[in-house]
């Protein structure tokens, strides 16, 4: 029994983890595409130093869903040394 709860919180958290990186991945992607494209449209000749902050940005924002994926499969595969995968082999299908 104690299993099963384990297993399931695992799998709810790792749901949310990717849910919720994608989710603000794409709200701040979309706030910095608009306000990059507002600020070039005031004063069009800063446009090379409005790209590079606006890549910059982005990038930066990228980098945190990588994160949160990379921490949800660790608390999937290795579950802080929990074995979460072993206890799921018996339902998976092959």
């Amino acid at each position: 029994m104690e299993n099963a709860i384990l297993v399931s919180a695992v799998i709810i958290a790792f749901a949310l983890m990717v849910g919720f990186a994608a989710f603000g991945s794409a709200i701040g992607d979309g706030i910095i595409g608009s306000k990059a494209v507002e600020s070039i449209a005031r004063q069009p000749e800063a446009r090379p130093n409005i790209f590079f902050f606006y890549f910059l940005g982005f990038g930066i924002l990228e980098a945190f869903p990588i994160i949160a994926i990379a921490l949800a499969f660790f608390l999937l595969i290795g579950g802080g040394g929990l074995g979460v995968m072993a206890l799921l082999k018996p339902i998976l299908p092959k």
